[in-house]
């Protein structure tokens, strides 16, 4: 199936589940959810044992001794034909590691306080970065959200390419200019001058790109900070995890600039983009952006299913099978509270509390009082938690968890209609587009990177 097919049918699936998708766990008791399943998928999923919910989560063959529901059987299967992998491929073909990163001595000036995570990602996507430099030669990158200037860092001095880096925030400039000049020092003290003579100091500008921001403005700052003579330059776009409308941004930006041959991006936070649903008064959105969907009103997606499709489903599936049952049951506790919240304030529904990590043997009452601890709610009389009502729920914590595994089983096809829609708008400009996974999804759950060269050139 081409992209548009496939588009089709993902939205049709997602109109036939959208009860599914639209309904947030924290309402579970409160909206009675689990009397919305299927009459048969409610009797099947109460004596399904819960490590075998994590089938539903990834390709893997299904325990021929459980009865599952035919019809949810069916709607694995067709989410499989119809989602983007999330597994990431053998790198090996296209490998282009940097050196330095293995250096006994400097690694730690690239990696310094980084989280594993990150660590991951900055070392993949610079890899990347750098390979579409080669394939697509360009006199520098502009790196959006650039932070402190990991993913810089590893391009300019181990791939020897400039990096102008857009960041709004001016102190992270100024410590990513104060970690760039340590590494130069570390590196003076290691490496002979034949080994350093490559090195390109990223550039750091203080600057906001917003979804208004013309093209001209931009390509004036970024001549700017690299003092430039003209604009007869050439320049690739990259981002790491630019959040909500930002990745939507950088795509108009790329199409909007003459000079920018290539764009790399890996987006985030979906739940945090505009639609013409929620923002109708806006002249431009996060989403949908191809003229493929801007006239179908069935490719809409509410605030509740972009939410879904950036949670960790990997992570869920391996606590499923570890039977790493007492974290699960976070979303009962909440959504336990939340039904005694509304019944004290009917009018504050979905407020926000503190997040609480489980710890094994704790207790509704202890998970209560972290939880609102300097909200408004704190004043609760603790009686109003010792109810019948609320031991019934608590005692149903299982039907919790196969529900919020029903809902993680769709949102890649929440993620997949994203990206086919980015995949779609781009090539109706011009652009070669490929997308692909490229972190471990266990350490990164947003691990897709969309990368797109104008045909013209």
């Amino acid at each position: 199936m081409d992209v548009k097919e496939k588009l089709k049918k993902s939205l049709g699936l997602l109109k036939k589940y959208e009860w599914l998708l639209d309904a947030y766990v924290l309402d579970f008791y409160l909206d009675d959810h689990w009397s919305k399943l299927p009459e048969n998928w409610q009797a099947d999923l109460e004596n399904i044992p819960l490590e075998n919910l994590a089938e539903l989560l990834v390709d893997e063959n299904h325990d021929l001794q459980v009865k599952w529901p035919e019809e949810l059987v069916e709607l694995q299967h067709e989410l499989q034909k119809l989602c983007i992998s999330r597994a990431p491929k053998n790198k090996a073909e296209n490998s282009f590691p940097c050196p330095l990163l293995d250096h006994p001595k400097l690694k730690h000036m690239f990696l310094k306080r980084v989280k594993p995570k990150k660590q991951h990602e900055i070392a993949r996507m610079a890899e990347i970065c750098a390979l579409s430099h080669r394939q697509s030669p360009v006199d520098f990158v502009v790196d959006f959200g650039a932070g402190v200037g990991h993913l810089a860092r590893i391009l300019g001095y181990g791939y020897g390419l400039r990096v102008c880096c857009f960041e709004m925030q001016p102190d992270l400039n100024k410590q990513a200019g104060e970690i760039d000049l340590k590494l130069e020092s570390m590196a003076a003290k290691h490496l002979p001058p034949d080994e350093t003579s490559h090195f390109q100091r990223p550039v750091h500008l203080t600057q906001r790109l917003e979804s208004g921001t013309q093209p001209e403005l931009f390509l004036s700052s970024i001549r700017a900070a690299l003092q430039l003579k003209d604009y007869h330059f050439r320049f690739g776009i990259i981002g790491l995890h630019p959040c909500g409308n930002l990745g939507p941004t950088l795509m108009r930006m790329f199409l909007g600039c003459p000079q920018a041959r290539f764009l790399n991006f890996v987006g985030c936070c979906y739940q945090k983009m505009t639609t013409r649903g929620t923002q109708p008064r806006d002249q431009v959105h996060g989403y949908p952006l191809s003229r493929f969907l801007q006239d179908k009103p069935e490719s809409q997606l509410s605030y509740e299913a972009r939410e879904i499709s950036c949670h960790a489903l990997e992570v869920y599936h391996d606590r499923l099978r570890a039977g790493d049952y007492e974290h699960l049951r976070i979303h009962s506790l909440r959504a336990a509270t939340e039904r005694i919240i509304v019944k004290q304030f009917p009018d504050l529904r979905h407020c926000a509390l503190r997040n609480v990590k489980y710890s094994p043997g704790m207790t509704f009452h202890q998970y209560f009082r972290k939880a609102v601890q300097g909200t408004r709610f704190e004043s609760l009389d603790s009686r109003v938690l010792s109810n019948q009502q609320t031991e019934t729920d608590l005692a149903n914590w299982r039907r919790i968890v196969s529900f919020y595994t029903l809902r993680l089983m769709m949102a890649p096809l929440v993620e997949s209609i994203i990206l086919y829609d980015r995949c779609l708008f781009l090539t109706e400009n011009g652009c070669e587009v490929h997308i692909e996974a490229i972190f471990d999804p266990r350490l990164s759950p947003r691990n897709h990177i969309t990368r797109a060269v104008k045909s013209q050139y």
